[in-house]
C-alpha cells in the first residue's frame, strides 16, 4: 500500500470515529469540534508531510483502539445484581456521595480509572498534533483552535479533580452534592464534561488576563488586578464575583491565583512589608523572598493544571491541619458555584 492510499482510508476512519450520542454508552474518542480540526490538519499535512500525517493518524487511531477498550468495562447506567448487590447510577451517586477520599478509590468504577488515562493519552495527542501545526506554518487561526481544544482535554481533566474535592466538603449542600456526583458520572461514561464547554472559557479568559498583569506587590493588594480580570468577562464569572467575593475562604483563594502564591507565601511577604515599614516589593524580588519563581507564566496548558493542582493540594492541607488560609481553590468554588446556580433557577423553573 502506498502512501496515498493509507492516507485516504485513514481519512475515511477518522470520519467514522465516534462522536457523542445520547444512546452510546462508549468514550467519545473526538467530539464534532475536535474531529473538524484532526480532518483539516490532515488535509494540510496532505500535502505539505504525507509521512508526518501517517504519524498523527498513527495517535488518533491508538486513541480509538484505547477507547474501544475502555468501553468494554460496564457503563456507569448500566443496571445489575453484583454478589447480590444492585449496581446502578443510583448506587454509584449514593457511593460518590457517602464515600470519603481514602475509601473512594477501590469502589470506583474500571471504566472511571482507566477512563482518566485515555483522556492523559488523548492530552498528549493534541499537544503533539499542535507543535506539528505550530512546525508545520499552519494558519495562526488554525493554531489557535488546535490550542484550545488541548487546553478543553486539561479542563475536562481538571474537572473531574474538582468534583472529587467538592465531594469531600461536609458543609456542600446535599441536592448540590448529588448534582456534582451525577455530573462527575455522566463525565466517566463519555469522558465529556458539559460543565465545560460554559466554564472553561472563563477560567481560560482569567488565566490570561491575570498572567498580562503586573500583581501589585507593593501593596500586595489584588484589588486593581480584579477590577481589570472581571472586564468583558461573561455574566456567570461577574455574578460569581459580586456575590461571592465577600466570603474570606474566595477571597484568599482568589489572591492565590491572582499573585500565583500560597496563602503562606503572601502571608510572609505581608510580614516582610510591615517589617519593611510599608514600601514596595518588585515582582523580581519576590522569589528570592519565598525561595521560588512566582507562577505567572501561561505558554503551556500543562502551567495552568499545575498551578491548580498545587492550590488543591495546599487547600487539602489547610483542611487536614485545621490551618489558615483558603480550603478550596478559586476554581472549586467558581464550580460550585455554577452548580448552585443551576439548582436554583432548576428550582425557580428557569
Amino acid at each position: 500500500m502506498d502512501v496515498d492510499q493509507f492516507l485516504n482510508e485513514t481519512h475515511s476512519t477518522i470520519d467514522q470515529i465516534r462522536t457523542p450520542d445520547e444512546i452510546s454508552t462508549d468514550i467519545v474518542v473526538l467530539n464534532q469540534t475536535e474531529r473538524a480540526l484532526v480532518n483539516r490538519v490532515f488535509e494540510n499535512l496532505r500535502v505539505y508531510s504525507p509521512e508526518t500525517m501517517v504519524g498523527v493518524a498513527t495517535r488518533i487511531m491508538d486513541l480509538e483502539r484505547l477507547s474501544v477498550s475502555i468501553s468494554r468495562y460496564p457503563s456507569m447506567h448500566e443496571r445489575g445484581i453484583l454478589a447480590g448487590r444492585e449496581r446502578s447510577t443510583e448506587t454509584l451517586i449514593d457511593t460518590l456521595c457517602c464515600f470519603g477520599d481514602g475509601e473512594r478509590l477501590l469502589t470506583l468504577p474500571t471504566k472511571a480509572i482507566l477512563g482518566k488515562g485515555f483522556l492523559v493519552a488523548k492530552f498528549h495527542a493534541f499537544a503533539a498534533i499542535t507543535k506539528v501545526a505550530v512546525n508545520s506554518f499552519f494558519a495562526e487561526e488554525e493554531i489557535r483552535q488546535l490550542r484550545q481544544a488541548t487546553l478543553n482535554i486539561m479542563f475536562t481533566l481538571m474537572a473531574e479533580d474538582v468534583y472529587m474535592s467538592l465531594l469531600d466538603d461536609p458543609n456542600l449542600n446535599d441536592e448540590v452534592r448529588r448534582d456534582v456526583a451525577e455530573s462527575l458520572a455522566e463525565l466517566w461514561e463519555h469522558r465529556l464534561d458539559h460543565n465545560v464547554a460554559s466554564v472553561a472559557p472563563v477560567l481560560d479568559a482569567v488565566w490570561t488576563v491575570r498572567d498580562k498583569i503586573a500583581p501589585n506587590f507593593g501593596t500586595m493588594i489584588g484589588t486593581s488586578e480584579l477590577l481589570l480580570l472581571s472586564i468583558a468577562l461573561d455574566d456567570s464569572w461577574q455574578s460569581f464575583i459580586s456575590r461571592k467575593l465577600g466570603q474570606e475562604d474566595v477571597a484568599a483563594a482568589m489572591e492565590e491565583f491572582l499573585f500565583g502564591l500560597s496563602y503562606e507565601d503572601i502571608s510572609f511577604i505581608r510580614k516582610e512589608l510591615r517589617n519593611r515599614g510599608g514600601g514596595a516589593i518588585g515582582r523580581d524580588e519576590v522569589p528570592g523572598i519565598v525561595g521560588h519563581q512566582v507562577a505567572l507564566a501561561n505558554e503551556d496548558p500543562r502551567i495552568f493544571f499545575r498551578a491548580y493542582t498545587q492550590r488543591r493540594n495546599n487547600a487539602d492541607a489547610r483542611k487536614r491541619l485545621n490551618a489558615p488560609g483558603p480550603r478550596k481553590t478559586l476554581e472549586d468554588h467558581y464550580m460550585q458555584f455554577i452548580f448552585e446556580q443551576h439548582r436554583e433557577g432548576a428550582r425557580h423553573g428557569s
